[in-house]
C-alpha cells in the first residue's frame, strides 16, 4: 500500500493488482486529481498519505481524501452528510452510506467549473471540525459481520467502495462474509475479497468470470 501522496500520483495507491501499472485508475484522472489537490492545499488542509491514498487533515482530524474510480474521481467527506447540499453537488457512495458524502468529476472543465463551490464545502467541513459537530447515531440498515464492520474503521476506502457497490453486489458480499461460524474464516473471507471490492467486482462477478 502506498504511503507517499507524491508515490500515489506516479503509480497509484498500490491497494489492488492495478497499482504501478498503466491501468491504474489515478492515471485515469491525472490533470483532475492533481487540480484538486491545489485547490484543497489552498484551502490550508495538512496533506498525508492514509490508506494509500491521499488523506487532508485540519488539527489532525480527518476531512476529507481523494479517490479515483474507473468512471469518476472525487472529493470524499468524511463528515459530508452534515454539509449543506443546496445544490446537489453532494453524493453517497451508496445506498447504505450514512456520513460520507462525494463531489464526482467526471472531466477537468467540470472541475474548473465548480472551483468555488469545492472551496466552500472544504471550509464548511472545516468549520464543522472547529465546532466539534457529531454525526447522527448510526442506523445499521443491514447486518454487518463484526470483522467488516472493523475492516471499515481500520480502511475508509474499503468502506467506500463497498458502499459504491450495487446493493445487489453489496448484499452478496455480506451473506458471504457471514455465513462461516469462525470469526478468523470471516476475516479471511474479507481480506481475499478487497481487491475485487475495491475494484468494483461483486462476488458472483469473479466468480462468473472464472467460469468464463
Amino acid at each position: 500500500m502506498t504511503t507517499n501522496v507524491e508515490t500515489y500520483f506516479l503509480e497509484g495507491c498500490g491497494r489492488c493488482s492495478l497499482g504501478g501499472t498503466a491501468d491504474c485508475k489515478v492515471h485515469t484522472w491525472e490533470s483532475e486529481l492533481q487540480t484538486l489537490r491545489t485547490i484543497i492545499l489552498d484551502c490550508g488542509l495538512t496533506e498525508t498519505c492514509k490508506w494509500g491514498v491521499p488523506c487532508y487533515t485540519y488539527n489532525n482530524s480527518n476531512i476529507l481524501m481523494l479517490s479515483a474510480f474507473k468512471n469518476y474521481c472525487s472529493l470524499n467527506f468524511f463528515k459530508g452528510v452534515l454539509l449543506s447540499n443546496n445544490k446537489g453537488l453532494l453524493v453517497a457512495p451508496g445506498a447504505n452510506s450514512q456520513a460520507v458524502r462525494l463531489l464526482k468529476f467526471t472531466n477537468l472543465a467540470q472541475l474548473k467549473s465548480l472551483s468555488s463551490d469545492i472551496k466552500s464545502y472544504i471550509f464548511e467541513a472545516i468549520e464543522i471540525e472547529k465546532q466539534g459537530l457529531s454525526l447522527p447515531a448510526k442506523k445499521q440498515l443491514e447486518p454487518l459481520p463484526e470483522e467488516l464492520e472493523q475492516k471499515f474503521n481500520e480502511d475508509p476506502v474499503l468502506k467506500s467502495a463497498f458502499e459504491a457497490l450495487t446493493p445487489g453486489r453489496h448484499r452478496g458480499y455480506i451473506l458471504f462474509f457471514s455465513a462461516p461460524k469462525q470469526s478468523k474464516t470471516r476475516l479471511s473471507r474479507i481480506e481475499k475479497c478487497a481487491d475485487n471490492i475495491l475494484n468494483g467486482i461483486g462476488l458472483h462477478d469473479k466468480y462468473s468470470s472464472k467460469k468464463r
